[in-house]
């Protein structure tokens, strides 16, 4: 039976989870696929902490270079995280004749167009499927299931730590910063959790599935961006009320031939399937053209999770490599009809608002006059029991309105002497 060797960068969480796969699968992956494959040489410079799998002390080395100089090893597996030096890493890998397999979503979002195009000229693959929903195979589905649909858009849980904030605000009626300490307590949140809560780890993994379904790399920079600290329990319950749910929603949507990017909390009705996605679950909502609308569900987090989708990818190179084939990581088609990414300004959608006002005659009034000057109409009024002394919450619900006149509109009303507190405004979703 061939053997193909691997070497893995990063011994951590994920990568010892990979090892105690293909150590406890052996015979299941070898029977199926009629390949072994085996783990040549590990580099981890801490190994002070326990790992749940028990591993030979000669496999070990701190010193990267010696898996991407060794002429035995087919494949590197690089799970660091990070930009630098996992991108050196990877590119000197390829450069010595190795196909890689990373979950490193930071850096592909970012030099991602720079390494595949090193791959294709060097004939080698990157594969990426655990980068994007941990084990839900979605890069996969949508590189190869898909691949004669076009898509109208993309709609993504991404990051397991917000959404169970959010599940935690809505079910126990907690604040954000308590649920923020349950999921750090409970391991879900990283001691600094900015790069969850502020949406940058969404952003990322919504660039590379732009890319998969549209042909184009954006930059970060292009992707607008919304966190969900500011996110009250009053909206929680508000929205419950209306039978709404706040999501925090990485978002493509192709509207014309201008493309939308966006990471920002969304209300969605408590009828969509993406309402139902609770704690660290993760699930990505695809418009296809041929295939219709589907839905990719599962553990957006887990250390056998995001290692079974390295695993997957191990096979798929394994097989390649073993049939002396070279398959093109992305032979992905870019979409022309799109000629531009829209600017946030131009974003048109349905709003929740929440005023909170001094309660007195006419300030409904006031407020509705300002919105109606910047041509947004209201759908629907609720004015709540006072929660402070003499300030009562307005909630209401607008049509379809950009986000230029609406945030001109706000500024203009939070300037009114009725008015006590910044105003909230959370864009709806009606798929």
């Amino acid at each position: 039976m061939k053997k193909i060797n691997v070497g893995l960068i990063g011994f951590g969480t994920v990568g010892s989870g990979v090892v105690k796969i293909l150590h406890d699968k052996k015979s299941l992956i070898s029977s199926k696929i009629g390949l072994e494959i085996e783990v040549r040489k590990i580099c981890e410079k801490d190994l002070s902490f326990k790992r749940n799998v028990a591993v030979a002390r000669e496999l070990f080395t701190k010193n990267p270079a010696d898996i991407i100089n060794d002429p035995q090893i087919d494949i590197v597996i690089e799970l660091i995280g990070g930009v630098n030096p996992a991108k050196e890493y990877i590119s000197e890998a390829i450069k010595k004749g190795k196909s890689i397999v990373t979950a490193n979503k930071a850096l592909l979002s970012q030099h991602g167009k720079e390494l595949f195009t090193l791959a294709i000229d060097k004939q080698k693959s990157i594969y990426f499927e655990s980068s994007v929903g941990a084990g839900i195979p979605i890069i996969k589905a949508v590189r190869e299931g898909l691949v004669a649909n076009n898509f109208s858009g993309v709609f993504g849980i991404v990051n397991g730590t917000s959404n169970f904030i959010l599940s935690q605000m809505s079910d126990t009626d907690c604040s954000f910063k308590e649920a923020l300490l349950d999921a750090q307590r409970k391991g879900y949140a990283e001691k600094d959790p900015r790069l969850d809560i502020d949406g940058a780890d969404s952003a990322h993994k919504l660039a590379l599935l732009v890319y998969l379904c549209y042909g184009r790399w954006v930059s970060i920079d292009e992707i607008y961006t919304e966190g969900i600290s500011q996110i009250s329990p009053l909206d929680v319950n508000f929205a419950n009320e209306l039978g709404l749910e706040i999501k925090l929603l990485a978002i493509a949507k192709k509207e014309s031939d201008e493309l939308e990017v966006r990471v920002h909390p969304t209300l969605i009705p408590k009828t969509h399937l993406l309402a139902s996605v609770d704690g660290i679950n993760n699930a990505i909502y695809v418009e296809s053209d041929l295939a219709g609308d589907l839905l990719f569900y599962g553990p957006g987090a887990g250390q056998l999770s995001a290692a079974s989708a390295v695993v997957s990818d191990l096979v798929d190179l394994s097989q390649g490599i073993k049939a002396g084939l070279f398959r093109p990581t992305l032979n992905i088609i870019k979409d022309k009809s799109i000629k531009r990414l829209r600017k946030i300004d131009d974003f048109e959608s349905r709003y929740y608002i929440r005023f909170s006002a001094v309660d007195k005659p006419g300030v409904l009034a006031k407020i509705s006059g300002v919105l109606a000057k910047f041509g947004i109409s209201i759908a629907s009024v609720t004015q709540k029991e006072k929660f402070r002394a003499r300030e009562v919450p307005i909630v209401m619900i607008v049509h379809n309105a950009k986000e230029k006149n609406l945030r001109q509109a706000l500024s203009m009303i939070d300037k009114l002497n009725v008015i006590k507190e910044n105003t909230v405004a959370i864009r709806m979703e009606e798929a």
